[in-house]
């Protein structure tokens, strides 16, 4: 066996995927995978259990968690009014689309895994369906009122796009 292989045997499992530098944590990572998918499938079989897991999901609620979960993930993960959660984990890097910043992530292990999954709305999404999904089966109405509040606030924003694409091309002058 070469020192190459014994060094990588040595180092675990993911030492060959990247230079330890660039190597994200993927250990935290499987970690924080495993969690999710305890929760979620706990939350499902309790659900089962008890007689509340709908037969289907219907394709307003589907619609309506959507477009929640679009907004609440990028709510956490780009808006400037919950830079305050990111801040522990992320380094500001500059301002990016209306509202929101720009963040690199800082830190190792269990802190730099966090700070992908917090800075990262495509990483937040499923964690925002699945539990915009479980409020539906223990807690619908609230629940609908939180997503409606988040899909009406995507229609504002894309409303205010439009507007400010509008003005800049002179279509609202007079």
């Amino acid at each position: 066996m070469s020192v190459e292989t014994q060094t990588q045997q040595a180092q675990g499992p993911f030492s060959g995927y990247a230079p330890p530098a660039q190597r994200p944590p993927l250990g935290y990572f499987a970690g924080l995978t495993a969690l999710f998918n305890a929760g979620f499938a706990g939350a499902l079989v309790a659900a089962g259990r008890r007689g509340r897991l709908p037969q289907r999901v219907e394709l307003g609620d589907l619609l309506l968690i959507g477009t929640a979960s679009h907004k609440l993930s990028r709510l956490i993960a780009k808006d400037k009014v919950t830079a305050f959660l990111r801040a522990p984990f992320t380094q500001y890097e500059g301002e990016a689309g209306p509202g929101e910043l720009d963040e690199s992530v800082r830190g190792r292990g269990l802190r730099r895994a966090i700070g992908e999954m917090i800075a990262c709305p495509y990483c937040l999404g499923l964690w925002a369906a699945a539990g915009l999904h479980v409020g539906l089966i223990y807690a619908p109405r609230p629940t609908r009122v939180v997503a409606s509040t988040m899909t009406a606030h995507t229609i504002s924003d894309f409303l205010q796009i439009a507007y400010k694409a509008a003005e800049d091309r002179g279509l609202g002058e007079s």
